[in-house]
């Protein structure tokens, strides 16, 4: 299936929103994630399942000034 992952096309076999996070290399990471605009919880992310054609917004929080 195909969804967009931070404004990008990407292709993905991942049932999960942590499966896709994991396939994306933030498995362990400190990030915020959104699933078609709406906020989902870490504890959520497993339970959260992922649709052809859905919008993921991955942020990672960084330092500096």
């Amino acid at each position: 299936m195909t969804v967009t992952v931070n404004g990008r096309p990407h292709e993905t076999e991942a049932a999960s929103l942590q499966d896709l996070l994991e396939e994306l290399g933030f498995a362990g990471r400190k990030v915020a994630t959104a699933l078609n605009g709406d906020f989902v919880r870490a504890s959520l992310r497993g339970e959260t399942v992922l649709n052809d054609g859905d919008a993921v917004e991955v942020v990672v929080p960084m330092q500096g000034g």
